[in-house]
C-alpha cells in the first residue's frame, strides 16, 4: 500500500482510538458511574470531543486526505480504499462546518441534559427537564443551520442518521405505512379477546431473567467472548471495535418479556458490529452505514426471529425451566400468541410490531414541529398526549409514561427516531431477500435455527460496515429501492393468521 494512503490511515487510526475512548466513557456513565460523577464525566468527554474534532478538521488532515485521494484516484469503486476515501472526504467537509466552540457546547448541553432526563423520568418531573430540552432543541436547530438544507430544516438532521433521505420521502412512506396498518389495527381491535397475554404479567425473578437473557443473546449468534450484557434505564448497544461490542437491557420484576426482547433487539445491533470485516477496523468504515440499516438488524432479530413460533419451539422449554411456576403449564403456542398480541400501549420499547410504528410517526411529527419552531418545548407534554390519543386512542397518565420515556432528545438526536420504522421496512426487505436467495433459510427459521440467516446477513450487510450508503447497500442486497411492500405483506399475513382475519 502506498505511503500517502498509509499516512492518512495512521491518522484515522488515532482518531478512531480517541472516539472509541469517548464511547467507553459514555458506556461507563450509563452503566456503572456514581450518580454524582456526571459533571466530571461531561468535562472529560467534552475535552476528548474537542481534541478529536480539532484533529479531524486540521490543515494536516486536509493535506493528508488530498494527497491520498490523488495517489489512489484509480482505485476500484467498491474497494476498501475508494470507499474509505469517499467516506472520509464527505465527513471531513461536514465536520469542518462546525467550530470547536460548537462541539464543546453540544457536548456540555447533552451531558447535562442526559443526567437531568434520567432524574426527571424517575420523578415524573418534566418541568425539571424542560430547560435542558430547550437547550438541546436549540443545539439541533443550530446544527441544521450550520449543515444547511435545500428544502426543509429537518432534512439536515435526518441526513446525519440516514444519509440522502429527505423528510418529504419519509413523510410519504410513513403515510403509506399508516394508511395500510391503521385499518388492520382497527380490525384487530374488534378481536382483542382473541389473544390472552396475562401469562406475561406475573412475578419473574430478576436473576432468572438475567440468565435467560444471556442465553437469548447467544442463541442468535451474539459472541460473549467479544461482548458484555449490562443493566441500564434505557437499553442500548455500543461498539469499541468488532471484538468489544456491548449490549444492555432493562429488567422488570413482573414482565419478563420486556427484558428478553430488549436483549434480542440490542443483540441485533451488536451482531452487525461484530460482523464488520476486520480489514475495516480502526477506520470510519468500521460501523453501521446508517441508523435505519442498524435498526433493521435489531428489529429483524427482535421481531421476525424473536417473536416467531419457530424460535420459541426451540427455546421455550428453557424459558419454562427458568420460570416453572409461571410458565410450566403454558403451551408454546399460547406463549407465541401472547407475545404477539396487538394492543395500543404507552411505552414504545414495549409496543407490539404493528402499533410500534405509530409511536415513531408521533415522534417524527413532534420533532419536525420542535425543529421548525412550530411547537414550544413547554407545550410538548400536551402535544404528546394529544398525539397518542389521535394515533393510538390512549392517553399517558403521566409524563414518565409519555414525553419522558425516551433518552434520545436529551442527546439532541433529532432525526434519529424515523430510522426505527425505516429499520422495520429494511428488515422485512432483507428477510424476504434472504429467504428468496437461500431457500433453506425459511425451513431453518421454522426450527429456530438462525445460522444460515446470520451468514446471509454477514455476507450482504454486516461485513461492509459503512462502505456503501444505505440506498446502495439495500440495492446490492435486495435488488430494490426502499419500499414498505414487504413489511406490509408480512404484517398482513402474520397478524391476519393470528387473529383469523382475511387478507
Amino acid at each position: 500500500m502506498s505511503a500517502r494512503y498509509e499516512a492518512l490511515l495512521s491518522r484515522l487510526h488515532t482518531l478512531s482510538d480517541m472516539q472509541k475512548s469517548v464511547a467507553v466513557l459514555y458506556w461507563d456513565r450509563e452503566t456503572f458511574m456514581p450518580v454524582h460523577g456526571n459533571t466530571g464525566r461531561t468535562q472529560q468527554i467534552t475535552t476528548l470531543n474537542q481534541l478529536a474534532h480539532e484533529m479531524a478538521t486540521s490543515t494536516q488532515m486536509a493535506d493528508l486526505l488530498a494527497a491520498a485521494e490523488q495517489e489512489q484516484s484509480s482505485a476500484a469503486y467498491d474497494s476498501d480504499v475508494a470507499c474509505l476515501l469517499r467516506h472520509v472526504r464527505r465527513q471531513f467537509d461536514e465536520d469542518r462546518l462546525f467550530s470547536t466552540d460548537f462541539v464543546r457546547r453540544r457536548s456540555e448541553v447533552t451531558g447535562a441534559a442526559g443526567a437531568a432526563w434520567a432524574e426527571a423520568r424517575e420523578r415524573n418531573d418534566f418541568a425539571a427537564f424542560r430547560l435542558h430540552l430547550e437547550s438541546a432543541v436549540e443545539i439541533a436547530q443550530e446544527s441544521a443551520e450550520i449543515l444547511g438544507y435545500a428544502d426543509e430544516k429537518y432534512d439536515a438532521l435526518l441526513n446525519q442518521y440516514e444519509r440522502g433521505m429527505k423528510t418529504a420521502a419519509v413523510r410519504d412512506i410513513f403515510a403509506t405505512v399508516k394508511r395500510e396498518t391503521v385499518p388492520l389495527i382497527q380490525a384487530i381491535g374488534e378481536r382483542l379477546d382473541a389473544i390472552d397475554d396475562r401469562v406475561l404479567y406475573q412475578p419473574f425473578a430478576i436473576d432468572a431473567q438475567r440468565t435467560f437473557c444471556r442465553q437469548a443473546a447467544a442463541s442468535i449468534g451474539y459472541d460473549f467472548t467479544r461482548g458484555h450484557l449490562a443493566e441500564v434505564q434505557h437499553p442500548f448497544s455500543t461498539s469499541f471495535g468488532r471484538d468489544d461490542v456491548r449490549i444492555t437491557t432493562r429488567y422488570q420484576p413482573d414482565f419478563a418479556t420486556s427484558a428478553i426482547f430488549a436483549t434480542l433487539h440490542e443483540s441485533g445491533h451488536a451482531l452487525y458490529e461484530q460482523g464488520i470485516a476486520d480489514a475495516l477496523s480502526r477506520t470510519p468504515l468500521a460501523q453501521g452505514t446508517s441508523s435505519g440499516i442498524h435498526e433493521s438488524q435489531s428489529r429483524l432479530f427482535e421481531n421476525q426471529v424473536g417473536r416467531s413460533l419457530g424460535y420459541w419451539q426451540n427455546h421455550f422449554t428453557s424459558l419454562q425451566a427458568h420460570f416453572p411456576a409461571q410458565l410450566g403449564n403454558v403451551s408454546v403456542t399460547q406463549f407465541h400468541r401472547a407475545i404477539n398480541k396487538v394492543q395500543p400501549s404507552l411505552i414504545r420499547v414495549e409496543a407490539d410490531e404493528l402499533t410500534y410504528n405509530m409511536h415513531i410517526i408521533l415522534r417524527f411529527e413532534l420533532e419536525q414541529a420542535l425543529v421548525n419552531g412550530d411547537l414550544q418545548v413547554a407545550d410538548l407534554p400536551g402535544a404528546w398526549r394529544d398525539g397518542m390519543q389521535a394515533l393510538l386512542g390512549i392517553t399517558p397518565p403521566d409524563d414518565t409514561q409519555g414525553v419522558l420515556q425516551d433518552v434520545h432528545w436529551s442527546q439532541a438526536a433529532f432525526g434519529y427516531f424515523p430510522t426505527y420504522t425505516l429499520g422495520n421496512l429494511y428488515a422485512a426487505m432483507f428477510m424476504a431477500a434472504a429467504k428468496e436467495q437461500d431457500t433453506h433459510i425459511a425451513a431453518d427459521l421454522e426450527r429456530g435455527d438462525v445460522v444460515r440467516l446470520l451468514a446471509w446477513l454477514r455476507t450482504h450487510i454486516h461485513q461492509h460496515g459503512s462502505k456503501f450508503d444505505a440506498p446502495e447497500l439495500c440495492r446490492r442486497a435486495t435488488g430494490q429501492e426502499l419500499t414498505a411492500v414487504p413489511f406490509l405483506r408480512y404484517a398482513r399475513e402474520k397478524f391476519g393468521r393470528l387473529y383469523g382475519l382475511s387478507n
